[in-house]
């Protein structure tokens, strides 16, 4: 008699299907990983490993490899999981959204301002948008939050901390005083009308604030937002012309009032709130909320000749420099941007003058946009070059310590902004550099 074989009662089929399932989850992990591996070689070869502002650091011994990050990042694959571990794969792409925090069912995210290696000054602000000088609050891009989807959500949340503060609704008394018509603003007045505060707005330039300076076309936000008395813009990616005109509407709409041309001079803090003093009038309020964003004056670069007209601090329309030799200074996304938006018209002369020998803190898009202008011959790129003197017709540029003297008509310095110290200072609020820390 031939001895029995034992079976496990049928269950061999079973068994065998569950090691082909975890077999493919295995071998589909390993694919995604080495995807992760070649992305995060390739960024630190482009040089792209530092994170424009807020970003998010990843405890190694906290994460557990779930990977709800990777698939919470609107942006795409900027997070991704390498042996075992959630990694930052492209720090420069990086925009701060803060989903990546959100979804993590550990605990293993923070997000921090600035690296080890560059600083960032930011305000000092509590979690109710509140600055160290009690009833002046601070919300969107000079608090350190650039994403305009964030900037709205803090400006509304920093009104509801508002409303909630003792002493509203005086006579002769505004409630808060809004300084800023950016994203986090305009937001922050809807949500002040819809609350019923008594308040004013108050915007140096135009409708959008920095957005308004944004290059024609750019892509202005890559995920939707909630304005009070609107509703959801359900838009997931909106360029900057519909993005303000749709602010237009909403106020044509609600009724909100922006006063326009009118720039902050003075905030002083009085025993019943503060003093708002511009070039018009004076206010007197319980409150101030500034949103005024972290360009207070635009960079310079401190050199002979650039006082001229034609020397500018954005770009607005390309179409303006048809059949001129245009210098673009910088080399961050707003200088690119620039350059490749002027490279699209073949009658542009359009040379990029940047310090540095790598663009290491840009968008992929960005830079592949300049390398693919460069290698037709539409944008010319000097690395490692400062400008020394600006000319009327010519402007002189520092090369590897050897004079270059270039043709020019026009000169779009794109280096950023500076915060605006001085109402800081004068108003007692306190500024931190952040380096690689909350």
């Amino acid at each position: 008699m031939f001895e029995q074989i034992p079976t496990f009662g049928g269950y061999e089929s079973y068994a065998l299907a569950l090691f082909g399932v975890w077999g493919a989850f295995g071998i589909g992990r390993r694919v995604k990983e080495n995807r992760s591996t070649a992305k995060r070689e390739a960024a630190i070869e482009a040089g792209s490993t530092e994170p424009p502002s807020l970003h998010p650091i990843i405890d190694p011994a906290k994460c557990i490899g779930c990977g709800a990050c990777t698939h919470a990042c609107p942006e795409g694959k900027i997070i991704g999981l390498i042996g075992g571990k959630a990694e930052l794969l492209d720090p420069a792409s990086c925009i701060g959204h803060g989903a990546c925090k959100t979804a993590c069912p550990a605990g293993a995210i923070e997000l921090v301002f600035g690296t080890a290696r560059r600083g960032v000054d930011i305000p000092t602000i509590g979690p109710d948008f509140q600055s160290n000088v009690p009833g002046l609050f601070i919300a969107g891009e000079l608090g350190g939050m650039g994403l305009i989807a964030n900037a709205i959500e803090q400006g509304c949340q920093a009104v509801d901390s508002i409303a909630k503060m003792d002493g509203l609704r005086q006579p002769n008394l505004l409630d808060v005083v809004i300084v800023g018509g950016g994203p986090a603003g305009f937001a922050a007045s809807l949500a002040a009308k819809e609350k019923g505060l008594g308040f004013v707005t108050l915007e140096s330039n135009t409708l959008g604030g920095t957005v308004a300076h944004y290059p024609r076309g750019k892509l202005v936000m890559t995920r939707p937002a909630t304005l009070p008395l609107y509703g959801k813009i359900k838009a997931r990616r909106v360029r900057k012309e519909k993005l303000l005109g749709l602010w237009q509407s909403v106020m044509a709409r609600t009724g909100v009032e922006i006063r326009f041309g009118e720039r902050v001079e003075r905030v002083t803090q009085m025993p019943w709130g503060f003093d708002v003093e511009t070039g018009r009038a004076r206010y007197s309020a319980r409150t101030v909320l500034l949103a005024t964003g972290r360009r207070g004056a635009p960079r310079k670069l401190g050199v002979p000749g650039e006082e001229q007209p034609k020397v500018v601090y954005s770009l607005a329309d390309a179409a303006q420099y048809r059949g001129r030799s245009v210098l673009v200074v910088g080399g961050g996304d707003s200088a690119l941007e620039a350059a490749a938006e002027l490279a699209r018209y073949p009658d542009i002369r359009v040379t990029l003058s940047y310090r540095g020998a790598s663009f290491n803190r840009v968008k992929p898009l960005n830079r592949r946009r300049i390398e693919e202008a460069e290698a037709k011959g539409r944008v010319s790129v000097i690395r490692q070059s400062t400008v020394r003197a600006i000319g009327t017709s010519d402007v002189q540029l520092d090369c590897h310590g050897r004079p270059h003297i270039l043709k020019n008509d026009a000169v779009i310095v794109c280096a950023g902004g500076l915060l605006p110290t001085a109402l800081l200072n004068a108003t007692g609020v306190q500024v931190e550099t952040k380096y690689g820390t909350a």
